[in-house]
């Protein structure tokens, strides 16, 4: 017979392992999250956006409502290595994993430092080992576009890795998380080949990035894309890769190929030979439970003309719902048949549970996928079936004027919430107060020269206006969702862009044109949408700011800081692109010595007769009868001749949306202009990046232009904090806890579309020790 104590001493052990096995159980279930385990999911930063399912929520309440006002800068961390010019951002959502801060510098060099602390633990410079054989984008060396939005941290047992594209260049890179080291045994030493296992012959002869960071589901990460948008690009196909040896486990076909379901939806046969685009370029949510991976992709290409692409184009502008094990198709919805205005899902699908009335009155939990729009809608879906949560109506559209051009009959618009933007903008909604009468009178005028009737009006050669323009709307920093209330924010864009295309003459390209002649009309075909007729980009119109002027560039470079272009390099540089600008490889080798002779005013060239080997070569299928019109004639942003929107405020600003009930809660303006504020006008302004809601009762927002960091009360939008910052922070925060401290910390990059002055610093912020 056993005694009371040894009786007791069995029970109290039962208890203690019931207990143990209770939590670890309720940790699998709730919290597993890439290797990391934690009773609550949303108490750490270890996935982009906070975690799989993208809601970029914090359980932690160290900081409320009641406290923000203290917050205090606790570190800083400087690379040490922002450009002197405007022309590069910092865009990173770090992650913080066990104590360690992760994330990228200007120069996207991968970081590791203390949390607590910003002291740097570890330094990985990308271009230090080469890769042997092949062009990794800067130049010989390393990436050339340097943007990179976040990371991707794996770890099973010990071993622990970071994988990234560096800069938005075409390797994928494994990175030891412990060490810093480059993982060799992952792919070609350490590195992948995103032009590799595309399903496509001349992939290698296209532009293949990656700005945000692909996901972790088991022992694969799954990997989106970002691609030319001009009529050679390379297919946004989803890929994931093994994250031990770099070998491709599965492809989905964003451009179906014969026998694939979708592939239908094209006209032309071979539209999957040569049709780019359809790519997630904005990030996935994934539902680990259910296995499935969630994506938004972009457009088709080329943009703004699709007589090349007639048909719906699957799946283009679409919600994937993909089993994250195998790539199969679940479900999907197309947003968009026949993109025509680049309305492509820039923002990252995000998760969430709703209520939903039954047919009996009584609400229930629904599981559902959400997607935000540039167009302002926001569609939401059952996560397992597809099915939207509420009607979507198909709406007849005005059908296009251009020769050659196809147009959906309808397009597809929710009824349950209203839009977040204007979309469809009168003489009523332009901008007078805070700007001349004689400012007033151009846009009116301008404005009465457009097509504006309808939100869905084509591309014309009248000029369309195209609210909102293509920055959003909703943008790439994406939506935030309040698990404990059901309140979603989104940061919004509303600056109006005009669309306008020229006729591209048959008989442009003849062996009897000098090179400055060729060059001029490949210039005008190929770069005025972005720098302006006369190539001085923003510096000659506002609506033109996010790009430098290209005149005087082989004197002194305005583009990259510290390099003159000579030829050579010149045509290294359109190869390969750099920052927002694209890559031009489809151009000839003859196309871009003319090009040269005519953008950096080469006297020796100018006269030379134009000779194109490849001139008749060019397919059928990359030609096209017209070009977007860009600067002085006529297409770009719809602004003032001051450089501001050409409608009334808001132009940014911050909304909650009851997603139970379809209402907008509260809506704040972001980033005002202050010597409009000064007037009494709130205007808000263009934003970049998302927010983070806590359950302190915050959401903290950086994202505009004015270098600023703020936190509203997250039920009424009441602001109760804002700070400056070194530079503008065109990124989103994170939220973590060291040592039972909160701190949020955001990357201050600044330049970018907003040409704010760059910068290299992380900015973390945490209440000072003597306030409990």
């Amino acid at each position: 017979m056993l005694s009371v104590t040894k009786m007791n001493s069995r029970k109290l052990l039962f208890s203690t392992l019931t207990f143990i096995v209770a939590v670890l159980g309720l940790t699998a279930f709730v919290g597993f999250r890439h290797g990391i385990d934690t009773k609550d999911p949303y108490s750490q930063w270890t996935v982009y956006g906070g975690g799989s399912d993208n809601i970029k929520y914090s359980s932690l309440a160290q900081i409320n409502t009641e406290n923000v006002g203290k917050l205090k800068v606790a570190w800083e961390y400087s690379a040490g290595e922002a450009s002197p010019t405007n022309t590069t951002d910092m865009k990173v959502n770090p992650l913080i994993i066990n104590g360690v801060f992760y994330g990228l510098n200007p120069q996207l060099k991968l970081f590791a430092l203390e949390a607590a602390t910003g002291k740097v633990k570890w330094v990985y410079d990308p271009v230090s080992i080469p890769v042997q054989g092949k062009n990794t984008g800067r130049g010989p060396f390393g990436p050339s576009t340097k943007i990179s939005r976040g990371l991707t941290y794996y770890r099973k047992g010990n071993d622990q890795r970071i994988f990234y594209t560096p800069g938005g260049g075409h390797m994928l890179y494994c990175v030891n998380a412990l060490t810093g080291k480059l993982i060799t045994s992952f792919g070609n030493n350490g590195r992948i080949d995103l032009h590799d296992d595309l399903d496509m012959e001349n992939a290698h002869d296209l532009h293949i990035s990656n700005t945000s960071p692909g996901i972790i589901y088991k022992d694969l990460i799954i990997l989106g894309s970002r691609l030319s948008e001009v009529a050679a690009s390379a297919p946004g196909h989803v890929r994931a890769y093994d994250v031990h040896t770099g070998k491709r486990k599965w492809i989905f076909h964003t451009i179906p190929h014969p026998g694939e379901a979708g592939y239908e939806s094209w006209e032309n046969p071979d539209a999957y030979k040569y049709v780019g685009g359809a790519n997630v370029w904005g990030g996935f949510c994934l539902d680990e439970k259910r296995g499935l991976v969630f994506a938004g992709t972009g457009s088709a290409t080329p943009d703004f003309y699709g007589g090349n692409r007639k048909g719906n184009n699957l799946y283009a502008n679409s919600i994937l719902a993909l089993d994250a094990a195998t790539g199969k198709l679940k479900w999907h919805y197309q947003t968009v048949h026949h993109d025509l205005w680049d309305y492509d899902h820039a923002a990252h699908p995000i998760l969430v549970t709703v209520k939903k009335d039954n047919p009996d009155g009584r609400p229930r939990d629904v599981d559902a996928v959400v997607q935000v729009t540039k167009q302002g809608f926001i569609f939401m879906f059952n996560r397992e079936t597809g099915e939207p949560i509420h009607p979507i109506n198909e709406i007849p559209v005005p059908k296009s004027e251009l020769a050659g051009e196809w147009t959906s009959p309808t397009q597809p618009v929710p009824t349950f919430f209203k839009p977040f933007v204007r979309q469809r903008l009168t003489e009523a909604d332009l901008l007078r107060e805070g700007i001349p009468d004689s400012s007033y009178q151009d846009i009116l005028k301008r404005f009465r020269s457009y097509k504006t009737d309808n939100m869905w009006n084509p591309p014309s050669l009248q000029g369309t206006i195209q609210s909102p323009g293509w920055n959003g709307g909703a943008e790439w920093g994406g939506p935030t969702f309040d698990p404990t209330s059901g309140l979603m924010y989104i940061n919004g864009n509303e600056s109006p862009w005009i669309m306008k295309m020229d006729e591209v003459k048959k008989t442009a390209m003849v062996s009897k044109q000098t090179n400055l002649e060729a060059g001029e009309l490949l210039y005008k075909t190929n770069c005025s949408g972005c720098h302006g007729q006369d190539r001085r980009g923003g510096e000659g119109n506002p609506a033109l700011a996010a790009n430098p002027s290209l005149l005087n560039i082989s004197k002194k470079s305005n583009m990259s800081p510290g390099m003159k272009f000579d030829e050579p390099s010149f045509k290294s540089l359109i190869t390969s692109g750099r920052n927002n600008m694209p890559p031009f490889s489809h151009l000839s080798a003859e196309q871009k010595t003319a090009l040269a002779s005519f953008i950096l005013d080469l006297d020796e060239l100018k006269k030379q007769p134009f000779k194109d080997s490849n001139i008749n070569e060019e397919p059928e299928h990359f030609r096209s009868p017209y070009s977007f019109s860009g600067g002085m004639t006529g297409g770009g942003k719809f602004l003032t001749k001051e450089g501001y929107p050409a409608v009334a405020p808001p132009w940014g600003h911050l909304t909650a949306v009851d997603l139970n009930t379809g209402k907008e809660v509260w809506k704040q303006t972001i980033g005002d202009y202050p010597e409009m504020k000064a007037k009494g006008i709130h205007t808000g302004s263009e934003n970049f990046g998302g927010s983070v809601v806590t359950a302190g009762g915050l959401v903290f927002i950086a994202a505009t232009r004015d270098e600023k960091i703020r936190a509203f009360n997250k039920k009424t939008g009441e602001l109760l904090w804002e700070a400056d910052l070194p530079a503008a922070g065109i990124a989103t925060p994170a939220v973590y806890e060291v040592n039972g401290k909160q701190f949020v910390v955001i990357a201050c990059g600044g330049g970018g579309k907003q040409r704010t002055k760059s910068g290299d610093k992380y900015l973390a912020f945490a209440l000072p020790d003597s306030v409990k």
